[in-house]
């Protein structure tokens, strides 16, 4: 699904080069499919705002806008984000 506005619920910012990121993508993935979104990915290097947010702390997951995950991603968290449920928003 997508926003009205032809945007994907569903951006990974990410960094070339980063394990983490590539295994992120892969938790970003399967959650997406599982829930019957699609998701974009973005490199933090590319952009100076992204870069000044969240250099340290790729991958981010933000669903809908909002920063639902980062670092060592938890698929069961997004799979929540995007089904609306709110626990997901605690950090842990």
């Amino acid at each position: 699904m997508e926003q009205a506005d032809g945007v994907a619920r569903v951006q990974l910012v990410s960094r070339v080069g980063c394990h983490l990121c590539d295994d992120g993508r892969e938790v970003v993935r399967r959650a997406v499919e599982q829930a019957g979104e699609r998701f974009t990915e973005v490199d933090v290097d590319a952009d100076p705002e992204l870069l000044r947010r969240y250099s340290d702390r790729v991958p981010v997951v933000l669903v809908d806008g909002a920063e639902t995950d980062f670092g060592r991603l938890d698929e069961a968290r997004l799979v929540a984000a995007l089904a609306g449920r709110r626990w997901w928003r605690r950090r842990r």
